[in-house]
């Protein structure tokens, strides 16, 4: 598809952003106008507009900022990852961070959520905190595992990745073993990914993570263009190879295991969005990254706004959708590549 096409797909995608917001504004278990925001003088003359704005700047803002900004760097972040491993079906998980985080609440959750009080750092519970370490950890592994004198390799770091995610399931489910029934659904609610604890500072948090992203992977475009030659021709054009790797698994495990701590485990944003924009925009990563982050942003608004509105008053955790749609995408695009035919494409 030509430039025609992305500027095409990048106009749908800029104009979605803001139509998805505010629908997400105004759905849910009551309707309500957006534009009660701006009308300070409507709001304090009639207690039940005052009531509607608070629901609107209380709780529907900071998740659907906190819902876009979650999509968008996951999305973004599985385009990197994608580039980096030169392997469309790659995932940003695939370097440890959601197991080990996954682990590290868990733990948090039977052992240590009774010590230490729940109210922490930027509103996150002990259980974000012990998300944070866990992945810390988990990404701390496979990057040591993968490296030696001669540099990183990206096969070993793939595998490590596999190795300590088994790891990490494994002792999940040891933490779960000795959980209690109130333990072990805390644990379940978490790893399904849910968006219901959004606050302005989980909100504030994850927007400097993106920030950061903006800032540093527009500059490894070119760099990710290369490694689609593979690492050989992006020495030989320049590319400080080492570097990039290094930079990109740690941004990468930053956003990840911020994005996890935040709302828990969301599957399937950072792998199919950016295989589907490949296929219509192309692999210049110049125009898939910001397209793969508004189209990760729309996805994952979109997502909560049918768990919140499909049985309300009650909801379903955003990751379960996210898993239900995409995982039936991914083997579509399976079967559509014809890699279960040829296995070497993998």
């Amino acid at each position: 598809m030509g430039r025609v096409g992305v500027r095409k797909v990048m106009t749908v995608l800029l104009v979605s952003v803001p139509a998805v917001i505010l629908l997400y504004l105004a759905l849910g278990p009551t309707v309500i106008s957006p534009l009660l925001l701006f009308n300070s003088s409507a709001t304090a003359a009639d207690p039940m507009l005052a009531r509607d704005a608070l629901i609107l700047s209380a709780i529907r803002l900071p998740r659907v900022l906190m819902a876009g900004l979650v999509g968008a760097s996951l999305a973004c972040c599985g385009a990197a990852m994608q580039g980096l491993f030169r392997n469309p079906l790659a995932d940003p998980s695939l370097i440890g961070v959601s197991s080990g985080a996954s682990a590290g609440a868990s733990f948090s959750i039977v052992i240590g959520a009774g010590w230490i009080d729940s109210s922490a750092i930027l509103g996150l519970s002990v259980v974000s905190l012990g998300a944070v370490v866990g992945a810390i950890i988990a990404v701390f592994l496979v990057y040591r595992l993968a490296t030696n004198r001669y540099g990183t390799s990206v096969v070993t770091m793939l595998l490590s990745g596999v190795a300590i995610g088994a790891v990490a399931s494994a002792l999940n489910s040891l933490f779960s073993y000795f959980a209690d029934s109130d333990m072990l659904r805390r644990i379940s609610i978490w790893q399904m990914g849910n968006l219901d604890g959004a606050t302005w500072e989980r909100v504030f948090l994850i927007f400097v993570v993106a920030l950061i992203l903006c800032w540093r992977l527009p500059q490894h475009c070119r760099a990710l263009n290369a490694f689609l030659l593979g690492e050989s021709e992006a020495r030989y054009l320049g590319i400080r190879v080492e570097r990039v790797k290094k930079e990109l698994v740690l941004i990468t495990a930053l956003a990840v295991g911020i994005g996890v701590v935040v709302c828990g485990n969301i599957a399937f944003v950072g792998l199919v969005v950016p295989h589907i924009l490949r296929s219509l925009i192309g692999p210049d990563h110049r125009t898939l990254i910001p397209a793969s982050a508004l189209a990760g942003a729309i996805l994952l608004i979109v997502a909560d706004i049918v768990a919140r509105t499909v049985i309300a008053p009650a909801e379903l955790p955003a990751g379960i959708l996210t898993s239900l749609v995409g995982a039936p995408v991914f083997f579509f695009l399976l079967v559509k590549s014809k890699v279960l035919n040829n296995p070497e494409r993998l």
